[in-house]
């Protein structure tokens, strides 16, 4: 890191796309601070922005693009830093943008400060991107400051190469650190006060393959951290969320009984045209083992809609494999062509009017299935962990089920977890809750 001082600076951050990326933008800016920065607003003027890009979607590369422009034009003589995926991919792309300065790939961005310097402008961007197969170095991240809950990341890359998805290339392979390391970070974010940490990765059911461990040896070893009153899983393949780690979970009083599980698609003819590593068989097996043991857990889903190769009759054969699946929610979106992926070569290609139809579709399912599972716990108490954030005279949290919680504003909730009862659900899906004391 530089030894150079930079009271008086100003940096600011615009993050994309996953919990992961959030988390490294927060480790990314507590870097800026040690050295003197103060970090401001992205929309504020600043002598830095960095935008921490996502490529998931052609939006997304328009979004990372348009938020790029914007931070030039606000201050043309600021330092401007593209990292992420987006940069990792398509630097090409971004080095025509006029007033870029340093595009850093996956290897490169934990290591963005030193390339800030004396903050002088490059008359010509550099490019700082190794090939996927060279990123092999793990970072550790977690986010803190913005709200009580914290995104620790555990791991990153993956292995599995499905035939729609960048991320490999983006990331490079799947590598974590020790749990010994991990359980430490852990303990730091509980030190700065957090109540709740959400375990993050690119494919955190594959920890363990940089280090000769395993997922479940990491979650009982958290499950052991001081203090820490909350861990979440975040996403976790099917066939990788075993019975162990489900039974884990049950028995564990720290761990919340919310799931996120990536289903993709619900028809095993287009499962075997993405190359993913498990039938609809084995999807349903997790949803019922999940239920028979957590009756109350919340469980998302995401799901694509419209890729290459799903016909009207396979749409259809998703949409009534998740109709009657017992899940609290979807996380639908539509198949966007990214290049150098094998999906492109597959043929019957969807119409982006049928697939925006299907992913709609697929909300308003979603919807339904999440109001029902909210009214479900109308008239019980559950515990809320409440944010600090003050809106329209209300404060909310989360239950223990993943179920947003709104009461009146009070200060003294903020970061602590009560009971509350669950009284009515509004249009917005947020239930009212009434704080139970005594």
């Amino acid at each position: 890191m530089s030894n150079k001082t930079y009271k008086g600076k100003k940096v600011a951050f615009f993050t994309l796309g996953c919990k992961l990326n959030f988390a490294e933008t927060s480790a990314l800016a507590r870097q800026f601070e040690e050295l003197g920065f103060e970090r401001v607003r992205y929309k504020d003027v600043a002598d830095v922005y960095v935008v921490n890009s996502c490529s998931v979607t052609a939006e997304s590369d328009k979004k990372s693009r348009n938020m790029i422009r914007g931070a030039i034009r606000r201050n043309p003589h600021a330092l401007m830093i593209v990292t992420g995926c987006y940069a990792q991919l398509k630097s090409e792309e971004i080095a025509l943008l006029k007033g870029v300065d340093y595009i850093l790939g996956s290897a490169e961005k934990m290591n963005m400060i030193r390339y800030v310097d004396n903050l002088k402008k490059s008359e010509e961007p550099v490019v700082a991107i190794s090939g996927f197969r060279k990123i092999e170095k793990f970072f550790p991240a977690y986010s803190f400051g913005d709200r009580t809950r914290s995104f620790l990341k555990v791991q990153d890359g993956c292995n599995y190469f499905c035939t729609y998805c960048t991320i490999p290339y983006a990331r490079g392979k799947s590598r974590n650190d020790t749990i010994a390391n991990t359980v430490a970070k852990a303990g730091e974010v509980v030190q700065k006060g957090a109540k709740e940490i959400i375990l993050t990765g690119v494919n955190i059911g594959d920890y363990g393959r940089s280090t000769g461990e395993s997922f479940i040896g990491l979650l009982k070893a958290l499950d052991d951290v001081k203090g820490l009153e909350r861990i979440r899983i975040s996403s976790v393949e099917p066939n990788l969320l075993t019975d162990e780690i489900i039974e884990f979970v049950a028995s564990s009083k720290h761990y919340m009984p919310h799931f996120h599980i990536p289903l993709q698609s619900g028809s095993n003819e287009v499962l075997a045209l993405m190359k993913r590593k498990y039938k609809r068989e084995l999807f349903a097996e997790r949803v019922e083992k999940i239920r028979s043991l957590l009756p109350d857990a919340f469980i998302g889903v995401d799901v694509i809609a419209g890729t290459n190769g799903e016909t009207d009759a396979f749409f259809l054969d998703t949409y009534n494999f998740i109709r009657d699946l017992d899940i609290s929610q979807l996380h639908a979106f539509p198949y966007s062509e990214r290049p150098g992926t094998q999906a492109l070569k597959i043929p019957h290609v969807v119409p982006v009017p049928v697939r925006k139809e299907r992913v709609q579709r697929l909300i308003e399912l979603s919807e339904r299935k999440h109001r029902l599972f909210c009214e479900r716990f109308l008239g019980e108490t559950r515990p809320v962990l409440f944010e600090s954030e003050k809106k329209q005279d209300a404060i909310s949290g989360w239950t223990d089920n993943y179920i947003r919680v709104t009461t009146d504003w009070d200060k003294n909730l903020a970061n602590k977890i009560y009971h509350a009862k669950l009284e009515s659900i509004d249009e917005t899906g947020s239930i009212k809750g009434k704080i139970i004391t005594g």
